[in-house]
């Protein structure tokens, strides 16, 4: 178990269950909302492991056409994660939001090809797919 909140606390949550892979995204969607170029850090999760323990009424929702639900917190900004908590299939949990060790290790770069010229990735030797990975 590890819990984790956005950046003002407002949004408390608790993951309870192990975190099935972890790695950085470089879609362009992950560039706008996170401001940086290299990617979003998040650990894959059952839906059904993510508890909201405070905050649930400030936490505010983007539903893109295509692609997970991404949430936020409304006074702060805060990202918490992609998906939908308690719903079933998986939740992509931002791990820098935790507040512990989330016991896994980045595994990937996916939408690698959406990465900026300008700066190149790191060279970590971690599997690098042009877009999207094969689920796990």
């Amino acid at each position: 178990m590890v819990t984790g909140s956005c950046m003002c606390g407002t949004v408390r949550f608790r993951v309870d269950a192990d975190f099935s892979t972890a790695g950085y995204c470089h879609c362009t969607r992950c560039q706008h909302r996170t401001g940086v170029p290299l990617g979003a850090l998040s650990g894959m999760v059952a839906a059904d492991a993510v508890e909201i323990l405070e905050g649930a009424d400030s936490i505010r929702t983007w539903r893109p056409d295509e692609g997970f639900p991404k949430s936020f917190c409304a006074s702060c900004g805060g990202h918490v994660w992609a998906g939908e908590p308690g719903s079933g299939g998986v939740v992509a949990i931002r791990l820098g939001a935790l507040d512990g060790d989330p016991g896994i290790r980045p595994r990937w770069h996916q939408w690698v090809d959406a990465s900026p010229d300008w700066e190149p990735l790191p060279d970590d030797g971690l599997p690098r797919y042009p877009g999207p990975r094969e689920q796990d």
